[in-house]
């Protein structure tokens, strides 16, 4: 009876960690850009789900030297599910925007934030899950697609 109290008070611990972790909303130092002061350069498809990836000119081009991408640079994914608008999750560059995470949270000077497609902050959104898998590519500026940056032409790469 003792073991399964304990493996009950443990479930229950882990079960609540996990709310907690899908219910923490935060807003950030994130601003929705100027969309068309963007260039698209992927797209990425899977299955119903079509993500349209765009970022600054200066971006682009400081990758393709293989200069830091500077402070002030949004990444946006445009995110259609079924050919309709689902969301838009931003990812932007700021002067000291790590500062405000503890070193295990932190990615760089990258936030990260997802709107709606009305441009309002989704606050059921938990960022900490969007900065836990960029983390993954560290040694890629934080980014998924940056690897198709160099191949960019001015047709997005799919």
């Amino acid at each position: 009876m003792k073991k399964l109290l304990v493996a009950t008070g443990a479930l229950a611990a882990c079960a609540a960690s996990l709310v907690g972790w899908q219910v923490h909303a935060e807003t950030n130092r994130v601003q929705f850009p100027e969309l068309d002061e963007l260039v698209h350069y992927t797209t990425v498809r899977r299955g119903n789900v079509v993500e349209h990836i765009m970022t600054t000119p200066a971006a682009i081009e400081a990758v393709k030297s293989g200069q830091p991408i500077p402070a002030d640079t949004h990444f946006v994914l445009v995110d259609h599910r079924d050919g309709e608008l689902y969301r838009y999750f931003v990812m932007q560059k700021g002067e000291g925007f790590g500062t405000e995470y503890d070193e295990s949270r932190r990615t760089a000077d990258w936030q990260f934030q997802w709107f709606w497609p009305d441009r309002s902050i989704n606050m059921d959104e938990n960022t900490a899950r969007c900065q836990s898998c960029h983390r993954s590519q560290e040694g890629s500026n934080y980014l998924f697609t940056g690897y198709r940056i160099p191949r960019f032409n001015g047709t997005p790469v799919e």
